[in-house]
């Protein structure tokens, strides 16, 4: 296996970031990357049914990996990472970093609201808290 095409959610900034990071990465294997909305990603793997609704990974062999499965892939791919990815695939960890992707692929919108630039790069916005809401001893 020399590539992995990761097909990731481009109108999900979680994903986006998730993407740039990778791509940051020193890899084992080359790592390429599309958005899943694309109209190539559709002309390449218009057949998978999971395309634009799970994180998709395809190997350049054809193999393809869903959801936890393919973010493990990506963490294979990584130099830094791939421990990681045999720790938890692992039968001790499978089913907790399955139930970690599924919950955070599945809130992926709302933690990318955390994410967002600030609104106030300058710094000069202060939250405002009711008087009183809060008094700390």
């Amino acid at each position: 296996m020399r590539r992995l095409t990761v097909l990731y959610d481009e109108a999900c900034p979680l994903c986006v970031r998730c993407r740039a990071w990778l791509a940051e990465q020193p890899a084992f294997v080359d790592l390429s990357f599309l958005a899943s909305g694309s109209a190539e990603a559709r002309a390449r793997y218009g057949a998978v049914p999971w395309l634009g609704a799970e994180l998709v990974v395809v190997s350049d062999a054809g193999d393809v990996w869903v959801g936890a499965a393919a973010f493990l892939m990506c963490l294979w791919a990584l130099v830094d990472y791939r421990e990681w990815s045999y720790r938890l695939s692992g039968p001790s960890f499978a089913p907790l970093a399955e139930r970690f992707f599924h919950a955070l692929s599945s809130r992926r919108r709302r933690i990318a609201a955390f994410l967002e630039p600030s609104r106030c790069p300058d710094g000069s916005c202060r939250a405002m808290h009711p008087a009183g809401a809060h008094s700390y001893r």
